[in-house]
């Protein structure tokens, strides 16, 4: 008889948990996992409440979770501890969402693993192992080719008076905010990542106008330039992208992929359904 597996794909806002038994697989979202944020007994109570009552008593043998700040040893401990509480009997591997993006993206082969969404991140992969990753230093002094980066440059061109008047007035009636705000939302208010990556939609909305192209473009490059082109086996193996930005704007990566000569792998919107083939 197969184990009954519970993968978790858990980001600060919100949880994917996927219950895998045999040809079967229920899909459950809670609210997301940050161990920066909440303590032990905080996790345990959010599990109980939100997650086991959708569990109808299933006996689950083996838990993967893929975590948000889980690249920190003693985050992962903070993490297996409240899971421990919930399922004592359960094996359980905690790990973060590069090795996530790796597996979903890899499975048992090499190859080039990246994230780009509300922030951006890419490793060698060498189909067990996390060999080699270009850091992603978060959106004040990395993060390129993220929402977070991207929805930068938007507010740059509208607050610089970079757009033309077609363009500023899509935004105007868009978003109805101005200069105090943004930048309240900016420097003063929490999570500013989150807000800067919510202008994408600008962009998605607004293609083929010559300048969100080069915003596009210009942003997705600088990720390419900066992290890509530091690991010499990305001329060798496939490049695979996984997160909302990547879906997105899939046919811009292909593009540039085929600039810099490299081969595009997979592009997922989310990593789970690569986990769960990766994990049966």
């Amino acid at each position: 008889m197969s184990s009954i597996k519970l993968i978790a794909d858990s980001g600060a806002t919100k949880a994917e948990w996927s219950l895998v038994n045999g040809g079967k697989v229920k899909t459950i979202n809670t609210q997301g996992i940050s161990p920066y944020f909440l303590n032990t007994e905080q996790i345990r109570d959010l599990l109980l409440k939100e997650l086991s009552p959708k569990l109808k008593n299933v006996q689950v043998d083996e838990i993967y979770y893929y975590g948000t700040g889980c690249a920190n040893p003693d985050n992962v401990k903070l993490i297996k501890k409240a899971l421990k509480q919930v399922f004592p009997d359960a094996y359980m591997e905690v790990t973060h969402d590069l090795m996530a993006a790796a597996r979903a993206l890899c499975g048992p082969d090499k190859g080039i693993a990246c994230i780009l969404g509300t922030g951006s991140n890419s490793c060698y992969y060498n189909g067990k192992k996390i060999m080699r990753n270009s850091p992603g230093l978060g959106y004040v002094l990395g993060d390129e080719g993220s929402g977070a980066y991207l929805g930068r440059k938007v507010l740059q061109y509208y607050l610089y008076g970079t757009f033309d008047d077609e363009l500023r007035g899509r935004f105007d009636l868009t978003y109805m905010t101005n200069a105090t705000e943004i930048l309240e939302n900016v420097y003063k208010k929490p999570l500013p990542n989150r807000y800067l990556a919510g202008f994408t939609y600008f962009l998605a909305e607004n293609r083929g106008h010559y300048m969100i192209e080069n915003i596009i473009e210009d942003g997705l490059n600088d990720f390419f330039f900066t992290h890509l082109c530091k690991y010499r086996e990305t001329w060798k193996l496939p490049v695979n992208f996984a997160g909302s930005v990547a879906y997105g704007f899939r046919d811009v990566l292909a593009q540039l992929c085929q600039s810099y000569e490299f081969e595009l792998g997979k592009v997922l919107q989310k990593p789970m359904s690569g986990l769960i083939a990766y994990h049966r």
